[in-house]
């Protein structure tokens, strides 16, 4: 069952087509990387998957939802970190966890053991309590990401999630990826590094100028 799928994707902005045809499938349980380089269209083709873009042609399907036609509902199936993710500096960890748990309803009897298990997850539970403001930035990618994680999404999208951090970083951060597709999230990551899709990938597309070039695994 393909729980991502995207047909015909469009975007242009006025004479230029940052996105032309996309088409592709993830299927269930799969972990997904989008290659490409700076430009190539890949922050445009998860924006319009995501609902923050609307499309000038084609659809996309979250879940089993379209995007466009069912927002809510596709929207609940995922969770998404865009390349910079925006955080509220003056709120502690534990605080934003709180807040992204009231954006998506999680029910109050699940909250907190949700969030204990999210910083326990990230090695954030000596953390929690700090402004997010003093953070360095592998703290911030892994509170991102435990936000994203609160309503436990059958679908996340990944947007360049260790550009910027440290080799340890790195590898902290694609254990806790690898982790989250083997317990059956299905997973759609976008990187510049191509030993990061070979590393986690089980399906790869590169795409430039809008448009994807090549399909298949990383061998």
């Amino acid at each position: 069952m393909d729980t991502i799928a995207c047909r015909n994707l469009t975007k242009q902005f006025g004479n230029f087509v940052a996105v032309s045809s996309m088409n592709f499938s993830v299927a269930e349980g799969e972990l997904f990387g989008f290659l490409g380089p700076n430009g190539a269209g890949k922050t445009t083709t998860i924006k319009m998957m995501t609902g923050l873009l609307a499309p000038t042609q084609g659809s996309a399907e979250i879940g089993g939802f379209d995007i466009q036609v069912a927002p809510l509902e596709a929207k609940a199936a995922m969770g998404y970190i865009p390349d910079n993710p925006f955080l509220y500096e003056k709120l502690t960890g534990r605080e934003y966890l709180h807040f992204m748990a009231d954006l998506y309803r999680v029910a109050l009897k699940d909250r907190e053991r949700r969030i204990q298990d999210l910083l326990r997850l990230f090695a954030l539970e000596t953390k929690g309590g700090e402004m997010i403001q003093g953070y360095s930035r592998g703290m911030r990618q892994k509170i991102s990401l435990a936000g994203a994680l609160i309503h436990s999404p059958r679908v996340l999208f990944l947007d360049e999630p260790t550009t910027g951090l440290d080799p340890r970083g790195r590898q902290e951060m694609w254990g806790v990826i690898d982790g989250l597709v083997k317990d059956g999230t299905t997973l759609l990551l976008t990187t510049q590094y191509l030993e990061e899709a070979d590393q986690l990938a089980d399906d790869i597309a590169v795409i430039d100028q809008g448009t994807v070039i090549a399909r298949g695994t990383s061998d």
